[in-house]
């Protein structure tokens, strides 16, 4: 798989522009050197996968989303349902896990 470089900074582009961030905020926020996003985004730079992350999580979204284009975000309420797992003892984890294995193989309208 050779992943396309232009794409994935168009991705990045957009998703910062939906959160109407700056690129100078972007960088802040991931912690990543001045000018760099820009680069990354006109494909004149390639990021590593540790930078790939950390604007993943600056940009509130999942590293699928530069990468491949799938796109999840919280408002899709998947990390509510994370933090509801997490205080779960072992048994409780295990229940939730068949629970959620049996939905996931419901054909739901």
């Amino acid at each position: 798989m050779t992943l396309d470089y232009s794409l994935i900074g168009k991705r990045i582009a957009r998703r910062r522009k939906q959160l109407g961030l700056k690129q100078s905020e972007v960088e802040e926020r991931a912690g990543i050197g001045d000018k760099y996003l820009s680069n990354i985004e006109r494909a004149i730079s390639i990021p590593s996968t540790e930078v790939i992350m950390r604007l993943a999580i600056a940009l509130e979204t999942t590293p699928n989303e530069f990468l491949v284009g799938a796109v999840r975000h919280p408002e899709e309420g998947w990390q509510d349902v994370a933090e509801l797992l997490r205080p779960m003892n072992e048994k409780q984890l295990a229940l939730a896990r068949s629970l959620l294995t049996w939905l996931g193989e419901q054909d739901l309208p």
